[in-house]
């Protein structure tokens, strides 16, 4: 398989923040545009017919007001999903494609020094881990421009049956800062076809939100979901043991960062990247390291579309080794809800928003797809488009 492979160093090289390397704008923003290009027309390639709005009864989280005239911005981002990628029943708004890996974490030293979660005890930990592709589409291709960013969700099973979650994905950093944000990126690419007139939605988003392109610029196809590095976006505050806290955003590191050209990408099969894990992971584990990421005085906590400088410093949390996948993935990821707010003692949130709207808005997703036939807010201007079920089996989430 033809690749260009990077040292992690050279990948942060390239991947430099605005304050320390001027960024190509009409670069970053055609590229964002591409992908932008890509989702809807692999989107409207699947969408057959519009489906009648039908009121949704929302679990967890989600409260009765996802149903109202007026429903909350995280409803409207699932909606605005589902209307970008199809309605998909059964799956995923976002992220739908996968894979379910397990293995085990173990803490180091340094991390106990940081907080006093369990997870950080030094104990060894169970984990369940999903891999994804990024949209809404189950049947996307791996080597798809729209198939990015790349997912990797943690699920750490403590000691008395509790857990703790970690979502993260390729992006450096995101593209949004708030829920409102975000709303209105999906709502421009929605509004941006390939005929609309100039500057597009998308265009003028663009222009308001420059850290947006330069997020998407951030994102590349793998080789291997083993070999890509996974950042969590959001900052968290670490307790230790005396009362310090720190605020953090957590890195998963691999042995190696391997990234494909886009032509490189273009070559591969649909489901490359979960047929070569499962051959991975059946001759040798699949090792990654957990760090984080520090927060110095003055460091902004509550964007998570304004990285902190490359020079803060990056502890070595521990070592999350994974040696098998679910025998059933497809079942598996049904049942799976990973939530940023399903915190331990010793890790608190922020004062960045996006976590509870990260997961009200799973909430929301996973209330539809586990209730077939619960498929939009009720609003009219939010009609969703269905696609034809997946017709082979494969490797795709819920």
């Amino acid at each position: 398989m033809g690749k260009s492979q990077f040292t992690l160093s050279n990948q942060v090289s390239r991947n430099k923040t605005s304050s320390q390397k001027e960024f190509d704008m009409t670069h970053l923003v055609q590229t964002a545009q591409n992908v932008a290009m890509v989702i809807l027309k692999e989107a409207g390639s699947r969408a057959r017919r519009l489906v009648k709005s039908m009121a949704y009864a929302p679990l967890l989280l989600a409260s009765a007001a996802a149903t109202a005239a007026d429903p909350p911005v995280t409803t409207q981002i699932v909606d605005l999903a589902n209307k970008l990628n199809g309605v998909h029943p059964g799956f995923r708004a976002f992220h739908a494609k996968g894979i379910v890996a397990e293995g085990s974490f173990k803490a180091s030293p340094e991390a106990a020094q940081l907080s006093r979660a369990t997870l950080f005890n030094g104990d060894t930990i169970p984990v369940t881990v999903r891999f994804s592709d990024g949209n809404g589409m189950p049947n996307v291709a791996d080597g798809s421009p729209a198939g990015n960013p790349h997912g990797m969700a943690i699920k750490y099973q403590l000691p008395g049956g509790t857990a703790t979650d970690m979502v993260t994905n390729s992006l450096k950093f995101f593209p949004a800062g708030t829920a409102e944000d975000f709303r209105d990126l999906l709502l421009a690419i929605i509004a941006s076809p390939p005929d609309a007139p100039k500057p597009t939605k998308l265009e003028q988003f663009f222009a308001s939100h420059p850290n947006a392109p330069k997020a998407f610029g951030t994102a590349a196809t793998p080789d291997s979901y083993a070999d890509e590095k996974y950042h969590g976006i959001n900052a968290f505050i670490f307790v230790s043991n005396t009362g310090q806290r720190q605020a953090v955003r957590y890195q998963l590191v691999p042995e190696k960062l391997v990234h494909l050209t886009p032509e490189e990408a273009a070559k591969q099969s649909p489901d490359f990247l979960s047929d070569e894990l499962t051959k991975r992971i059946a001759q040798k584990p699949v090792v990654f390291h957990l760090k984080a990421q520090l927060a110095e005085a003055g460091d902004q906590t509550k964007d998570g579309s304004q990285p902190w400088p490359d020079d803060r410093k990056v502890v070595d949390l521990g070592v999350l080794t994974l040696d098998r996948l679910v025998p059933n993935s497809l079942e598996a990821q049904k049942k799976l809800l990973f939530m940023p707010t399903n915190l331990t003692n010793g890790i608190e949130l922020s004062d960045d928003p996006l976590p509870i709207a990260r997961t009200t808005a799973y909430a929301v997703s996973f209330g539809r797809r586990s209730q077939p036939g619960l498929v939009s807010s009720g609003r009219d201007d939010f009609n969703a488009r269905t696609s034809n079920a997946p017709t082979q089996a494969s490797t795709v989430s819920p």
